[in-house]
């Protein structure tokens, strides 16, 4: 992978976490949550949803695939020739 692709993809997940970091961190507060447990709910939910996320994707790829596949041909590609 090229250094600048690379970059970009590091700098894009970790707006990504940041922006769920404090998503949470918002709906904790809004919450009534002060102290020391709003850090506590914070991390709890930050990862949760992250592995939300993380399970989320492929099943959601897994699932794409298989109404492609079963809703298209299975020789989609191939033209019917009709030989004289």
């Amino acid at each position: 992978m090229y250094k600048k692709t690379k970059k970009i993809l590091v700098v894009l997940s970790l707006a990504l976490m940041l922006s769920i970091a404090l998503f949470s961190l918002g709906i904790a507060y809004a919450g009534g949550v002060r102290g020391v447990g709003l850090l506590g709910v914070w991390f709890f939910m930050t990862f949760g949803i992250v592995v939300v996320l993380a399970q989320l994707i492929p099943a959601g790829i897994l699932l794409s695939s298989f109404v492609g596949a079963a809703f298209s041909p299975s020789r989609g590609a191939e033209i019917p020739v009709r030989a004289t």
